[in-house]
């Protein structure tokens, strides 16, 4: 990111939104009486920041132990390099995977190429739903593991 595509309000509003938006009715009118300016402007940078790159994006980052989703597990998948993007399309569509991603294998130790995080309330629901990603891969697969959070990280995004 250049700092020189941003002017001092462009700052203040990344400023005033880096611990995220005011959780209030209206967001970006309480972002604009901060910064002094309307909530136009404030609504018409933040759209051109997202626009020239310099915010990545703007979405909801949910504490899901707090929401009371205390499995949440990293499902790693040994799939062969020729299906990885299919069996990331056929992981990916499912409701219940919060990302995937593909990643390098570390041979011998790791074979795992295909990651896709998973919540459940329960032990039981989080098995259930690790069985229903390995239904989808069917022969895909050739072996998982289930990495569950011990912790939660600290989730942060653009810091000025």
């Amino acid at each position: 990111m250049s700092e020189a595509k941003l002017d001092p309000i462009d700052r203040a509003i990344v400023v005033a939104t880096q611990d995220g938006l005011p959780l209030v009715d209206k967001p970006y009118h309480d972002v604009a009486r901060q910064v002094g300016v309307s909530p136009d402007e404030v609504m018409s940078r933040m759209e051109r920041m997202l626009a020239e790159g310099i915010i990545r994006r703007m979405g909801v980052v949910p504490n899901h132990y707090a929401l009371g989703y205390k499995f949440n597990g990293m499902t790693v998948w040994d799939v062969a390099d020729e299906d990885i993007a299919e069996a990331g399309r056929r992981v990916g569509e499912l409701d219940f995977v919060s990302h995937c991603y593909h990643r390098p294998r570390h041979l011998p130790d790791w074979p795992y190429s295909l990651f896709a995080m998973i919540h459940a309330k329960e032990k039981a629901g989080a098995d259930a739903l690790v069985e229903r990603v390995a239904e989808v891969l069917g022969d895909l697969s050739r072996g998982h593991m289930v990495l569950f959070s011990s912790r939660i990280l600290k989730k942060t995004g653009l810091r000025l």
